[in-house]
C-alpha cells in the first residue's frame, strides 16, 4: 500500500467519525454553541497531550527526529501554523454549531457544510491550481448525491441558519487548504494539539463573552460533548492533518464529504432509519464521485503510450 492510498484512508476514516458526530453535536444543540466548542475543544487538547508523547516514543524507537522544534525559525512556523488552522477551525465549527443549534436539522446542515467540496477547488483556481475535467467531474457528481442524500424535501426556503452555514463551509475550506499548506512542514500531531488549544481558548472567551456557561449545562451534555471532543475533535481532525500531507486538497475534500454517506448508514445500521432509493442513490453517487476522483487514469494512458513505442 503506497503512501497516497494509506493518507487516503485516513481521511475516510476522518469522514467517517466526523459523519456520527453530526447527531452528537444535534444532541448538544441545547447548550450555548461556544460553550459547546470549548467544551469538545479542552478534551481535544486533553487527548492529545498523550498522545504527542505516544508518537514521540514511536519516532524514538525507530531512530527518527522527535520533540518540539530546537530551531527559533521551526518554532515560529509550528505555532504560525496552529494559529492559523486553529483560528479558522474555530470561527468554522462556531458557524456550524451556531447553524444546528438554530435548525437543528442535520441533513440540511450536512449538505450546507460539505459543499466545501466544491469551494476548494474554486479558491485553488486563484492558488494557480488546475483541476483536471476529471476531477471537476467528480465534485458535480458528489453535489448531485449529497442533494439527493440530505435534502430529501428540497430547502424550504432560505433561513438565516443556512447563510450561517454556508459560511462554515467557506470557513471549512480555507481551514482544508491551510492545513494543505502547513501539514508538510510541521509536525502533525503538534500542529493538531496546537491548533485545539486555539480553539478552546477562543471558544472559551467568546462563551464567557456572550453566553452564561454552567457545570449543570456540561454535566447535562457529558457524553455528545465526549464524542465530539475525543472521536470527532482528538482523532478526526489529528488524521485530517496527517491525511492531507500527500492528498490533493480538492480530492482531500471530495473524500471528507463522504461524512455525509456515513451518516446516513450510521442512522441505518445503528438507529435502524431506513434508507429510501432517492437515499441509496445519493449515496452511490458521492461513492463514485470518490473513486472516479482517484482513479489513476494518467498513469495508465502513460503506461499505454509507452507500451506502444
Amino acid at each position: 500500500m503506497n503512501t497516497q492510498t494509506k493518507h487516503s484512508l485516513m481521511l475516510m476514516l476522518c469522514a467517517f467519525i466526523w459523519g456520527t458526530a453530526f447527531v452528537a453535536q444535534s444532541a448538544g444543540s441545547g447548550m450555548g454553541a461556544y460553550s459547546f466548542l470549548a467544551g469538545r475543544s479542552w478534551l481535544a487538547v486533553l487527548v492529545l497531550l498523550p498522545t504527542v508523547r505516544a508518537f514521540d516514543a514511536l519516532h524514538r524507537r525507530h531512530g527518527a527526529a522527535y520533540g518540539w522544534p530546537k530551531a527559533p525559525a521551526d518554532r515560529r512556523l509550528l505555532l504560525t501554523a496552529g494559529l492559523c488552522c486553529g483560528t479558522l477551525l474555530f470561527a468554522a465549527s462556531a458557524a456550524q454549531q451556531i447553524g444546528i443549534t438554530l435548525n437543528p436539522s442535520t441533513a440540511k446542515a450536512g449538505f450546507l457544510t460539505a459543499m466545501y467540496v466544491v469551494l476548494v477547488p474554486v479558491f485553488g483556481l486563484f492558488l494557480g491550481r488546475r483541476g483536471s475535467a476529471r476531477l471537476w467531474l467528480s465534485m458535480v457528481i458528489a453535489v448531485g448525491g449529497l442533494y439527493l442524500l440530505c435534502m430529501k424535501n428540497g430547502f424550504g426556503g432560505i433561513e438565516a441558519s443556512d447563510w450561517i452555514l454556508l459560511s462554515c463551509a467557506v470557513l471549512f475550506s480555507f481551514q482544508i487548504m491551510t492545513v494543505d499548506h502547513f501539514s508538510p512542514q510541521v509536525d502533525g500531531v503538534r500542529l493538531s494539539l496546537l491548533q485545539f488549544f486555539v480553539v478552546a481558548v477562543e471558544s472559551t472567551a467568546a462563551a464567557l463573552l456572550f453566553e452564561n456557561p454552567t457545570l449543570a449545562e456540561f454535566g447535562a451534555n457529558w457524553l455528545p460533548l465526549a464524542y465530539c471532543g475525543v472521536m470527532s475533535s482528538g482523532v478526526a481532525y489529528t488524521l485530517q492533518i496527517l491525511g492531507q500531507r500527500d492528498v490533493n486538497p480538492a480530492i482531500a475534500s471530495l473524500i471528507m464529504c463522504l461524512e455525509s454517506v456515513f451518516s446516513a448508514l450510521g442512522g441505518w445500521l445503528l438507529l435502524h432509519q431506513s434508507l429510501s432509493m432517492r437515499e441509496v442513490f445519493g449515496c452511490t453517487l458521492i461513492f463514485a464521485a470518490v473513486v472516479l476522483a482517484q482513479l489513476p487514469v494518467e498513469d495508465w494512458l502513460k503506461c499505454r503510450s509507452a507500451s506502444r513505442k
